[in-house]
């Protein structure tokens, strides 16, 4: 992790935002130029990700969004996003433009794919949605909750505010942060950004956690003001259900499940790791500093640092170790086993395991997005080679000693029948 601050409220991300764009090139782990480079042109360019797709869908006739009145479109969204309800996780830190609405009693509702997420609260204005286009990154839109005859998503680039950090790697996206309680809302918040690295003990402030088997300490299921709080809770309250939401608030659910918040914890970071490569890449080739077709081997440092932190961070290196069985309770687990693609022995990258680590063969399935497909060719190759390497036991440094023989023999087995494009060495 680069850092433990953080960011609640637009305030807080727009001083975070200012403080980047003058320092960005001081590090050589994050994206170095402006999102509106020339090889970027994040703002001009018109995104075709999910919510794109679906407003000219909208725009032709082909689909229409029906309103309730008690979720406004949200349920039409999900339907047609193909977003599942048993996605949904429940925070209550105020980490959205929305914050005031926000509230332990009243959480913001997540639902999420591998490439689009939806956020709501009652009784807001909008539903923010994110989606993540496969050569600009992260995109965020708005949907005003109120009858339209003609409802279209608008681009909502306040969300930069806070969505492009150091945490993001300077790029456009997600963030999922875990929050301590303090004694009182003049107490500096505490806090920072999670991903599959951090232990679960540390993992869900400011987060509802429910599911048949959760891990026995982490602190999520509590009040982030505690006026007589002498220190960090380290058994959490065991929930099945969130009990107590607002009735008549329309919650599709009640469930926060556990499984659901650990593949967020995990894809979230992934995503912007593959944005900040592709970014990379096409400055390079732009400025002069890399050819379009050059070879794996002459990548330039900022593009080969990107590559292999892109290829470690998908092979699960440093993932913190899960103690014990953990089971949700929504149904999300097997909605997302179930997205395959599978190999002729039914083995799937999408495989939970959920004890001792949260994969069952641990290279992420987000190989299979297409973002992973849209990388500059040159990155792609380096970043299969790299794994190629990994898996094939040539490289065996000690933070690799997690994939043993057979779990690399098994990794690349799936691949093979899998992954079409991939290169010989890894055929």
């Amino acid at each position: 992790m680069t850092g433990k601050t953080l960011a609640v409220g637009a305030a807080v991300g727009l001083g975070l935002a200012a403080a980047l764009a003058t320092a960005a090139t001081q590090r050589d782990d994050a994206f170095g130029e402006s999102r509106d480079h020339p090889a970027i042109a994040y703002t001009a360019t018109a995104p075709d990700d999910a919510v794109a797709r679906l407003n000219r869908r909208l725009a032709s006739g082909d689909v229409t969004l029906r309103f309730d009145p008690r979720h406004g479109y949200l349920g039409s969204v999900l339907e047609a996003l193909g977003v599942p309800v048993s996605s949904q996780v429940l925070v209550y830190s105020q980490t959205s433009f929305q914050a005031p609405l926000i509230t332990f009693e009243q959480p913001r509702a997540l639902f999420f794919t591998d490439e689009v997420a939806v956020g709501w609260v009652p009784p807001g204005e909008v539903l923010e949605v994110s989606a993540l286009d496969p050569r600009q990154g992260t995109i965020y839109y708005e949907l005003r909750q109120t009858p339209e005859a003609a409802p279209r998503f608008t681009r909502n680039d306040r969300c930069l505010a806070c969505h492009i950090s150091w945490d993001t790697r300077a790029v456009p996206g997600p963030l999922v942060q875990t929050a301590f309680p303090r004694r009182h809302d003049r107490e500096y918040a505490n806090g920072f950004v999670v991903d599959h690295r951090v232990p679960l003990d540390e993992r869900w402030g400011g987060w509802f956690v429910t599911g048949r088997r959760t891990p026995p300490a982490h602190v999520g299921n509590q009040a982030l003001i505690q006026p007589a709080l002498t220190g960090r809770a380290s058994r959490p309250r065991a929930l099945t259900v969130v009990e107590g939401l607002p009735e008549g608030a329309g919650y599709l659910a009640g469930t926060s499940d556990v499984v659901a918040l650990m593949v967020l914890d995990h894809q979230a970071h992934l995503t912007n790791l593959l944005t900040r490569a592709g970014w990379e890449a096409r400055v390079a080739v732009h400025d002069g500093w890399l050819a379009a077709n050059a070879s794996t081997a002459t990548l330039p440092p900022r593009v080969q640092q990107a590559v292999d932190e892109l290829a470690d961070y998908m092979l699960f290196v440093d993932e913190a170790p899960i103690a014990g069985r953990i089971e949700g309770g929504s149904g999300f687990a097997e909605w997302f086993s179930a997205q395959g693609p599978r190999d002729a022995k039914g083995r799937s990258l999408r495989d939970l395991q959920l004890e001792g680590r949260l994969m069952r063969h641990p290279l992420s399935y987000m190989i299979y997005t297409a973002a992973f497909d849209a990388l500059p060719p040159v990155v792609k190759q380096a970043v299969y080679r790299r794994l190629g390497a990994v898996l094939a036991g040539d490289d065996a440094a000690p933070k690799y000693r997690h994939l043993t023989p057979a779990v690399r023999q098994a990794v690349r087995e799936i691949l093979r029948e899998t992954k079409p494009d991939l290169p010989a060495d890894l055929r």
